[in-house]
């Protein structure tokens, strides 16, 4: 009987842990990554957007081959692993940078790690569960990435006055924690007794969704429409600008919205074990319509707060749900190549919804940027909606 950690699986337990200190590592470097850019190495704020964008999408794409690759040889482990370990070898070396073309390097290899470890891993973890739990730990892993999201930029405000304004210190010290992460492996298994029945030779490599099932299909084009119509959140909190908010306090709204997102996830990650993952998502998809809405129209701040309080909830209920879904409806020997397809349609999505959304509220304002967010959401909606009459999973990961 495989020991449990405060009600959860062993590799779900520490799985957890590592998705802490590794985003409590690399949110302490993205938090001051636009000041030490611009001020430090006098980049442009374009450079900043333009890298950014172009790591975010190549990290995207990659998930589908590193997926592959993981159900080809029967393996998550080692490749979440060399993940992990790549982000934080390009983490320490930010420490001696000494141009801009340096730092996009970097980027472009810890996004490559991120790109490498994310679908083994998810495949890992739903290797790890009974498909009753799923919800209950997709919703605890993400709940302890963002997490280490809200230690992060804490860290980087506390320890930035001792060391002197030193952004290269501080590199230094983000990637001993990342370090953390790659030493939490440690205690990680592999479930070799699932890995073992996948084929040796899959079908090959290819970005063709063919192969396939039906409803993960449209499930993929719901969630790729939808996605058109979410705005990156460092968008976003411009909003609280123009409630008054100074630029120094708009962190805090941002805070505000990942402590919704990690205080809900694990709840309604348990709620989606019990009612389906479709209605919570569902919910999700409503939560975030209604988010926008109240973001286009409202021009309080308590009412933008609560706006950032709706939004978070929709991540929590979205985020961690789709992956448990996502599980259950693609073959066993897909399952990580299934993770990539859906974690690369939320990824290219969001970048094409940042450019047009931007756009929208560069040229005509807030409201309208909002607005298409809002209708893009509601389409990505009624096509979600169509997988009703999709069949039930009976047990397991099939």
């Amino acid at each position: 009987m495989n020991p449990r950690i405060f009600g959860l699986q062993r590799n779900v337990f520490f799985l957890g842990l590592v998705s802490l200190f590794n985003d409590f590592s690399a949110e302490m470097v993205y938090a001051v990554m636009p000041v030490f850019l611009t001020t430090v190495l006098g980049a442009p704020p374009v450079f900043l957007g333009f890298m950014e964008g172009f790591v975010d999408a190549f990290a995207s794409i990659f998930k589908i081959f590193s997926g592959w690759l993981s159900d080809k040889f029967g393996m998550r482990k080692r490749f979440a692993v060399s993940g992990y370990a790549l982000a934080v070898f390009a983490r320490s070396f930010l420490a001696v940078v000494g141009n801009v073309w340096q730092v996009f390097s970097l980027r472009v290899i810890d996004r490559l790690g991120k790109g490498l470890r994310d679908s083994p891993r998810d495949a890992l973890l739903s290797e790890s569960v009974e498909a009753h739990e799923l919800g209950k730990s997709f919703g605890y892993h993400r709940a302890m990435d963002r997490a280490g999201a809200i230690l992060g930029p804490l860290g980087a405000i506390v320890l930035l006055p001792f060391l002197g304004g030193d952004y290269r210190r501080l590199f230094l010290i983000a990637a001993g924690l990342g370090t953390l992460a790659v030493f939490t492996f440690f205690f990680v298994r592999e479930v070799k007794t699932k890995a073992e029945i996948i084929p040796q030779v899959p079908v090959p490599f290819t970005f063709s969704l063919r192969s396939f099932p039906r409803e993960f299909k449209l499930f993929l084009f719901a969630t790729f429409v939808f996605g058109l119509g979410v705005m990156p959140e460092a968008l976003m909190l411009l909003k609280a600008k123009d409630a008054g908010l100074s630029l120094a306090s708009i962190p805090f709204v941002y805070l505000v919205y990942t402590v919704s997102f990690t205080v809900f996830a694990i709840p309604f990650g348990k709620i989606s074990d019990r009612v389906g993952e479709k209605k919570v998502l569902i919910g999700g998809f409503f939560a975030a319509i209604i988010s926008y809405l109240m973001l286009a129209t409202l021009q309080t701040l308590p009412g933008i707060m609560f706006g950032f309080v709706v939004f978070g909830l929709y991540s929590a209920m979205t985020d961690g749900v789709g992956r448990a879904l996502t599980s259950k409806m693609v073959a066993h020997a897909q399952l990580a190549t299934g993770q990539g397809f859906l974690q690369s349609a939320v990824g290219i999505s969001a970048l094409l919804g940042g450019v047009i959304g931007g756009t929208l509220w560069t040229i005509f304002g807030a409201y309208a940027a909002f607005s298409y967010g809002a209708a893009l959401m509601v389409i990505g909606l009624l096509t979600f909606l169509r997988l009703n009459g999709f069949h039930k999973v009976e047990s397991g990961i099939v």
